[in-house]
């Protein structure tokens, strides 16, 4: 079990997570960053909102990046550019 943080990536801005959640590993991690992109970005064309997150950005706790997960990455191929 280790804690990644979900850090933010919005234009040239990083919101950072302080707080982090518990996963089994990076995988388990990574899932749950595309179930929350998908969130966003449902609430985003419900809502009319054009300003959203770039992508997620996965550290460790020893605060190294280990992946982005880009919010467009969850969408169906036919709507991306």
């Amino acid at each position: 079990m280790g804690r990644y943080y979900f850090h933010i990536r919005l234009r040239e801005q990083l919101i950072t997570d302080l707080e982090g959640s518990d996963f089994c590993d990076l995988a388990a991690a990574r899932l749950e960053a595309l179930a929350a992109a998908r969130h966003i970005l449902a609430d985003a064309i419900r809502s009319g909102n054009e300003n959203i997150p770039d992508a997620f950005v996965l550290a460790d706790s020893e605060g190294r990046e280990l992946e982005s997960v880009p919010l467009a990455s969850v969408l169906p191929d036919r709507l991306k550019h």
